[in-house]
């Protein structure tokens, strides 16, 4: 009975970095070769990065990839290669897969399900394939798919594997981030397997790109359903896995029935070659927390490197949120790419400076001081013939975060460092933040982490660690901005467990007032914070970028217009 040995390179691309892309893609070859591997697949669009967006509309970058991809067919000696990456066909774009063997191309397959919703806009670019494609060698038939082909329950590749005669389905994906979103995939590829009555290889693309976070996590599945062997998440890796068909479906005559959609090919057989023993890889579990951390991480990671930048800069209030965030810049860049800038105003505490001062001697961090009262006050004295000075408002609590923003994007422009934000997705969505201040920066690291998610990781931190890296009076402390005395977050918003509960039935599952006020919700409560939510769309739209961790997230994910008199209508 045949056994193919089939490595899945799961590798961090980067977005038009066709040197990087492709080094990575050989190096796997190579790695793969060496553990006698039969088959080497890549994820979707892999060579080029996903999603390459607008990039895709520039023909010079499609002659790049088409390049590139001609460079890596000549390493394809001795081993089938699938590389996923953008095809240009007669002006036609084509999200692709191409098999390669012997250093000859021998079939190419374009998506055929191009997902439009959320993060994806594949139709705006790709063109949509006509046939599915199927490749045999040692009489086993190999049926490829990419990411949503899997998806779409009785859709054309779902139809299609069922009469194919496929005995191993190969899907190369770029599946992006959020909690959860693993089971999905687990699920979806189950449902597929079962459907074709074959093996399941899904290969997915790891790494950070803008909002995005590609969490890896490939795995082999039984025709069943169930997972064999699971690759690492959230790193690169090269997963080889034996799959032994005992009973091919060409041996039994159940070839293809129906191949008017179908293009098959027949690969040269595999040889007898030197195969080393496969060592289990060492695969961690993730729970909910664990995973949204090591997202946040990456993405920060990622996000900082790939754009050239080797520190980031971070205001140290003395609250959770800047806390957290300095937390992950630490673990994804090093403490000593990680500065943080404390800022006292006449309204900052002696205890939330103190806490600052802990946090950065607990992450080994450097930690500098800038008062910002002379400043505050200079503004004042400017603005005395114009501005009420003697009654303190909204404007002078602006003024003082926005004199913050200025110093630390002033840091910036003199040392290169990148500033990240502190804000977390319950106040950016009720526009609890400073446009031109607190929002000012580069990137916005919990920009998608709810208060109450950002109270429950700070406690992971600590117990992770198994001691005190953010100061317990900093978690137990109520939240404030301290721009005002005695200012507390409660003061103008609900309670966050209320608040998260709220924001979450109407910015994720998009539900009506009525039906969230029927949730036992009080009425006055639901239309001020929906108010706020519609409101404050135009400071979403001029905030940084950050890492996506839920379903749906403010930017890609969810786009409204600004001028919206629907939305202003609540009764």
């Amino acid at each position: 009975m045949p056994v193919f040995r089939i490595a899945q390179g799961q590798i961090n691309a980067t977005v038009g970095d066709f040197p990087t892309n492709s080094g990575k893609i050989v190096q796997a070859i190579q790695e793969a070769r060496d553990q006698g591997a039969d088959i080497v697949t890549f994820p979707e669009l892999s060579l080029c990065g996903y999603p390459p967006e607008d990039l895709l509309l520039k023909r010079g970058f499609l002659r790049d990839t088409l390049k590139a991809l001609d460079q890596i067919r000549e390493c394809t000696d001795g081993i089938t290669a699938v590389v996923g990456h953008a095809d240009y066909i007669d002006g036609k774009v084509y999200n692709a897969a191409s098999v390669f063997q012997g250093r000859r191309l021998a079939a190419t397959y374009h998506k055929i399900e191009l997902p439009n919703y959320g993060v994806f806009d594949e139709k705006r670019y790709f063109t949509k394939g006509s046939r599915s494609v199927v490749f045999e060698m040692n009489r086993v038939r190999f049926f490829l798919t990419i990411c949503e082909d899997i998806w779409i329950e009785g859709g054309f590749q779902e139809e299609s594997v069922k009469d194919s005669g496929a005995d191993i389905i190969l899907n190369i994906s770029a599946s992006p981030f959020h909690a959860g979103k693993l089971d999905l995939r687990v699920q979806m590829a189950g449902r597929f397997a079962r459907t074709g009555d074959a093996f399941f290889c899904f290969n997915n693309l790891v790494g950070g790109q803008d909002e995005l976070v590609f969490d890896g996590g490939s795995f082999v599945m039984d025709p069943r359903g169930e997972v064999l062997e699971r690759a690492p998440r959230f790193r690169e890796s090269v997963l080889c896995c034996d799959i032994e068909v005992k009973a091919p479906k060409m041996e039994g005559g159940r070839g293809p029935g129906d191949e008017r959609n179908l293009l098959s090919v027949k690969l040269e057989s595999i040889q007898d070659h030197a195969r080393v023993e496969l060592q289990r890889p060492v695969v961690e579990t993730y729970g909910r927390l664990d995973e949204i951390y090591e997202a946040l991480v990456l993405g920060t990671k990622d996000y900082v490197e790939k754009n050239g930048f080797e520190k980031v800069v971070i205001g140290l209030s003395g609250g959770i949120d800047s806390a957290l965030t300095a937390v992950v810049a630490v673990d994804a860049l090093g403490p000593e790419n990680v500065v943080g800038v404390t800022m006292p105003s006449p309204y900052t505490s002696g205890e939330t400076l103190g806490d600052a001062g802990l946090l950065a001697e607990n992450l080994t961090i450097r930690l500098f001081t800038v008062p910002i009262r002379e400043v505050y006050e200079a503004y004042l004295t400017a603005t005395d013939s114009i501005m009420d000075n003697k009654h303190h408002s909204i404007a002078h609590e602006n003024i003082q975060a926005r004199i913050r923003g200025n110093i630390l994007m002033a840091l910036s422009n003199q040392f290169g460092w990148l500033v990240l934000t502190t804000g977390n997705k319950s106040e950016i969505a009720v526009g609890y933040c400073t446009l031109y201040g607190d929002m000012a920066g580069g990137f916005a690291v919990i920009k998608d982490v709810p208060k109450t998610l950002v109270f429950e990781l700070s406690e992971y931190v600590n117990r992770s660690r198994d001691r005190e890296i953010i100061p317990e009076s900093v978690i137990s402390r109520p939240p404030t901005a301290e721009l005002r005395p005695g200012q507390r977050d409660e003061d103008s918003l609900p309670p966050y467990p209320v608040l998260d509960r709220i924001l979450h039935a109407y910015v994720e599952e998009d539900q009506a007032p009525d039906e969230i006020i029927a949730q036992g919700f009080d009425r006055e409560m639901v239309k001020d914070v929906i108010r706020m939510v519609n409101l404050n769309e135009y400071k979403r739209r001029q905030g940084p970028p950050g890492v996506k961790i839920t379903p749906k997230a403010f930017g890609r994910d969810r786009r409204l217009p600004i001028t919206n008199a629907y939305l202003r209508r609540l009764d």
